[in-house]
């Protein structure tokens, strides 16, 4: 004699597929965009910071002169040639 099963299927139960599971998907999705989020953020601020410009030591009324010689004679900062200390390298 053959063994018949009889299959039910209950039309209230909530099926589950063993593939693919949407809560792990959906939490991925969300960490990587925290993630660019965040990159974005420091990016962001880096290049905020870091505009290219720098700041110069020369001297305070060295706008007015006419040439780069002017300048240096008639700087208030002292930064003549005559002053500084010679470092040698060897």
């Amino acid at each position: 004699m053959a063994d018949y099963t009889l299959l039910v299927q209950d039309p209230t139960a909530m099926s589950t597929s063993p593939g693919v599971d949407h809560a792990v998907i959906g939490g991925v999705v969300a960490v990587i965009v925290f993630i660019l989020l965040c990159l974005l953020i420091v990016l962001g601020r880096y290049l905020i910071r870091h505009k290219g410009t720098y700041l110069t030591h020369e001297a305070k009324g060295s706008d007015d002169a006419p040439d780069a010689d002017t300048a240096i004679i008639n700087a208030e900062g002292g930064h003549s040639g005559a002053d500084d200390k010679k470092e040698y390298f060897i």
